[in-house]
């Protein structure tokens, strides 16, 4: 059986499985291959009769004028390899999807701990007594793309807090600066191909209201798995190169088109103490945010450096120095 380690930073163990990515260098577009193969997933006859459960009681909200969760076209991932160039060794990811739903999701994500006709459970079953990574494609009926945002203008990072009224399992927890689910209405064009780095432009324009006429520095860093709800995840860098803090309040308060998602938001000054020194302080996070917002902080220490992977070293060196200083204020 293979263990999945949880992605740990500045003390705190999270439920995020790291799977490909340090933050040194970058996953070109080039190197991103989505394969949508137009056939639905299959749930087994017990997930099925749980879709169902799924689709009368969010009904019966709609009805009774109460929030609900409304269904849409999405993926289930059906695998996501990683490979190397041969003479650069860059990182070459293949992400294979077939059609599913968002209640398809749902009714995975709301029973991981129901007993099945045998006496196991979802997550005993494919999530810890197996290879979460593994995982057959009906476990696995969502894909995130989530995105570290820095501002340009005043050289701040930016964190989100997904607001009680949206409601999943990471509601009212702090989160990624915008992210998005990968949705078969939005991000399937005619010509078939699906382009993660569009997902992460269309997170970012719907939540924060950046256009693509701004000027936008994006990077794909990595991948992960969420294991506490069983979701895959896309890590993007954002720097804004023209928008500071007061830039964005000022587009926020003339409106956000989901604009509801987010109930806080928190502009930390864009250096790795100050950045890790939130993250520690902060409770409930999402559980792959941590990890986002390392990577994030790894690139830019590169960067700085000119391009120099030992910039993640003035990161880990910075994370020491967070935690001496709290465990120093505690004694």
């Amino acid at each position: 059986m293979v263990r999945r380690d949880r992605f740990s930073l500045v003390g705190k163990v999270t439920d995020c499985h790291l799977y490909e990515g340090d933050g040194t260098r970058p996953i070109g577009a080039e190197n991103v291959r989505v394969r949508h193969e137009s056939r639905r997933v299959r749930l087994p006859d017990e997930v099925r009769a749980w879709r169902r459960e799924v689709e009368e009681e969010e009904a019966r909200k709609q009805a009774a004028g109460e929030p609900y969760r409304w269904n849409n076209p999405r993926f289930a991932v059906e695998g996501l390899t990683v490979s190397r160039t041969h003479a650069g060794e860059e990182p070459q990811v293949t992400l294979s999807l077939v059609d599913a739903d968002y209640y398809d999701h749902l009714a995975t994500a709301r029973n991981l701990e129901r007993p099945m006709a045998d006496g196991t459970t979802l997550r005993g079953r494919y999530l810890e007594e197996a290879d979460p990574v593994a995982a057959p494609s009906w476990m696995t009926c969502s894909f995130g793309v989530n995105v570290a945002v820095e501002t340009g203008r005043d050289g701040k990072m930016l964190f989100a807090r997904r607001s009680a009224r949206a409601g999943g399992p990471n509601a009212s927890r702090w989160n990624s600066s915008a992210n998005e689910g990968l949705s078969a209405v939005h991000d399937l064009p005619s010509e078939g191909r699906i382009s993660l780095h569009e997902v992460a432009y269309r997170a970012l324009r719907e939540e924060l209201a950046v256009h693509r006429g701004d000027r936008v520095d994006l990077e794909l860093l990595g991948f992960g798995l969420d294991v506490r709800n069983n979701q895959w995840a896309a890590f993007f860098r954002a720097v804004l190169d023209d928008l500071g803090e007061e830039d964005l309040r000022a587009r926020w308060s003339r409106g956000v088109a989901d604009k509801w998602e987010h109930d806080e938001f928190a502009f930390v000054p864009n250096e790795p103490e100050p950045v890790l020194d939130f993250i520690h302080r902060t409770e409930a996070w999402a559980p792959v945010a941590p990890a986002l917002f390392y990577l994030a902080l790894v690139r830019g220490a590169v960067r700085a450096r000119g391009g120099d992977p030992e910039g993640r070293a003035d990161v880990d060196d910075a994370e020491r120095r967070v935690l001496d200083r709290h465990r120093s204020a505690t004694r």
